[in-house]
């Protein structure tokens, strides 16, 4: 994925960027424009082009790319001032590398137009919240049959765990707000607690792709954030863990139930006896699909219901695109933002004059400023036909194979 960065690695860049007058790839309107650094970089980067690309709006980001030795980097730059063939713009704080687009991101045409739609069901709900969107289909619980049985899950359930637990609860954080400290940090992170042995430690990596486990380092910061001084973290972490050894749990751990972007409660399983093996990560995966198949029976069943949203159509500002995905703006405090969560799945649709296309958008990315919230969308499993439709309307030709080397791979 697109990585900034450090700070010594973007000073080298800007300084490339100057000394070899490296060309800096702008496109706008379907027009492409090359400027180079007129003079070295400090607090400004001053910009002369090959061809005016007419009058710029003064604080408008300009989305612009550049090659270093196979590596391509892209940035935004403000822009201060324009005059004559100079264009001055402030120096961004973060240049990206390693981007994980598949085309080169362009200002967006004044003749579309865009509209967001949400995919799928969205829910207003009064569980804890996270940032990150958890769904739950058909086929991943097809194979237990008693989805549509409340209780008879729940009896599965509980059969299963005893397989490799002593003992086991689950909370519902409906009936029981989040209170002790092993809720609150798996409701306020969405992910699994983990104690293998409480004659060790917490895991210090997590393993998943998607990660799913509070790393030691994870659990210190929560610590933290209760009140607890830098100087002590350690001291409170191994009280914690010593606890659980002292009440005779030898394996522990806290499954969250995940429903969309809520926490709706946990599976808590430990081991007491000896005889016992301790926990892994085989358990934590079984666990998490029955947590995931608890949830699935829990809409089933219309649990969630009464928390059910309408989905309607609205614009969010689109900053920049490519032909395989945008980034656009949206402002802070909004009810609607707070359903904006990565990984879930927009329909966006685009209006040009003489075609309008469909494609579902993901959003990877997110970040915020004091006033607006900005979301990366990947366009997710676009027709070819309206891939080369973007990338001509966007670019103003036709692909070719010359586009591979610098708009292919990591652009």
């Amino acid at each position: 994925m697109a990585t900034p960065v450090g700070r010594i690695e973007k000073a080298f860049l800007l300084n490339a960027m100057y000394e070899e007058k490296l060309p800096i790839m702008y496109i706008r309107e379907r027009n492409e424009y090359i400027f180079t650094l007129a003079q070295e970089a400090g607090e400004e980067l001053s910009f002369r082009f090959n061809k005016s690309p007419g009058k710029l709006k003064i604080h408008s980001k300009l989305p612009l790319i550049f090659n270093y030795r196979r590596q391509t980097i892209d940035f935004h730059a403000e822009v201060l001032s324009q005059k004559d063939d100079i264009i001055v713009c402030k120096t961004p704080e973060i240049l990206y590398k390693n981007l994980d687009r598949n085309f080169l991101r362009v200002d967006t045409p004044s003749d579309l137009k865009i509209l967001f739609t949400f995919r799928g069901e969205r829910f207003n709900l009064t569980f804890p919240k996270v940032t990150e969107y958890e769904t739950v289909t058909l086929d991943e619980v097809g194979r237990h049959s008693d989805t549509g049985d409340l209780s008879a899950l729940i009896k599965q359930i509980t059969t299963s765990l005893k397989n490799y637990a002593d003992g086991y609860k689950i909370i519902n954080f409906k009936e029981k707000k989040p209170d002790t400290t092993e809720e609150r940090v798996v409701s306020e992170t969405g992910k699994t607690l983990f104690i293998p042995s409480t004659a060790g430690l917490m895991s210090k990596t997590d393993p998943y792709p998607k990660k799913r486990i509070i790393t030691e380092d994870m659990f210190k910061r929560y610590l933290e954030t209760t009140g607890v001084s830098p100087a002590y973290l350690d001291d409170a972490y191994a009280r914690f863990i010593k606890k659980k050894a002292d009440e005779g749990i030898l394996s522990d751990a806290w499954i969250p139930i995940l429903f969309h972007e809520y926490v709706i409660g946990y599976i808590h399983i430990w081991v007491t006896k000896k005889n016992r093996l301790p926990f892994d990560f085989s358990v934590l995966d079984n666990v998490y699909q029955l947590a995931k198949v608890l949830a699935f029976s829990l809409k089933e069943n219309g649990y969630f219901d009464h928390g059910k949203m309408t989905n309607e159509a609205f614009e969010g500002k689109v900053l920049d695109m490519s032909a395989s995905g945008l980034l656009f703006a949206y402002p802070l405090g909004t009810t609607l933002l707070s359903t904006l969560l990565i990984d879930s799945e927009l329909t966006v649709t685009i209006e040009a004059p003489y075609r309008t296309i469909s494609v579902v958008g993901r959003i990877v990315r997110k970040f915020k400023d004091k006033t607006t919230c900005y979301l990366g969308c990947r366009f997710i499993n676009i027709a070819p036909e309206d891939t080369r439709f973007l990338f001509e309307h966007l670019y103003g030709r036709q692909i070719d194979a010359a586009d591979t080397g610098f708009l292919a791979g990591q652009v």
